[in-house]
């Protein structure tokens, strides 16, 4: 039976996403490296960097954004931030992985209890869509500044780029054992789809401009590869 389709409202209220939310899970997640103990205050300041990072980077690019022109953004002296970060490396590393360990996180959750491939393909590709227009300035600095991460940051974020693909590939393949997608290549199938879902948040202006919002692109690349991998 086809389940009714998943609607941005809905899953951003049942996701309950916020930054502060996600600050919480990075002093959760690291706080043996931060000079700040008290998690509450902890949380308020991480919330307030990551905005203002997140915000910086995407009006002037995070490798000319300097550790002054984020204590002038925030707030908070020098001093304050380096009770957090060390260096703008610590800072990018520790957006990433969060980014990362979320996307993934959410990926597996919200596909899960899918059985039937197409479906679950369906409804991947609105989360996937979804979550990227709730958290699209994070998307777009993880994109965007990919290229200036250092050696170890940059294989964890191919890694995490595989893994994402691999999660579309298996059920492409299930669909395939299924007999509801043709027999093609399913890791090129992957690869195209991931580049169709990059560009709703790496050229955003392109559809606002047309008047076209992430439920109407969802739908338009769910026919397209459909189009493709079906047989009718």
């Amino acid at each position: 039976m086809t389940q009714e389709p998943l609607s941005l409202n809905v899953f951003r209220r049942e996701l309950g996403l916020s930054m502060q939310g996600l600050a919480r899970q990075m002093y959760r997640d690291n706080a043996a490296r931060f000079k700040v103990q008290k998690e509450g205050v902890a949380v308020r300041n991480l919330s307030n960097i990551l905005d203002a990072t997140l915000t910086l980077a995407n009006r002037k690019g995070f490798s000319a954004m300097s550790l002054r022109d984020l204590s002038e953004k925030t707030g908070m002296s020098l001093g304050g931030l380096y009770a957090y970060i060390g260096s703008k490396d610590d800072l990018v590393e520790l957006i990433q992985g969060l980014g990362i360990e979320t996307t993934e996180r959410v990926m597996q959750e919200q596909t899960a209890g899918i059985a039937d491939p197409v479906e679950r393909l369906r409804h991947a590709i609105r989360v996937h869509l979804f979550l990227s227009e709730i958290l699209r300035a994070w998307f777009y600095f993880s994109y965007m500044e990919a290229r200036h991460l250092g050696a170890q940051q940059k294989q964890r974020a191919v890694a995490a780029e595989l893994h994402t693909e691999t999660l579309y590939r298996e059920i492409i393949e299930a669909g395939q054992r299924a007999g509801q997608y043709r027999e093609t290549d399913p890791l090129m199938a992957a690869a195209m789809l991931k580049a169709l879902l990059q560009d709703w948040y790496v050229k955003r202006n392109k559809f606002r401009d047309r008047n076209v919002d992430v439920e109407q692109y969802a739908e338009s690349v769910i026919e397209l590869m459909e189009s493709y991998l079906k047989d009718e």
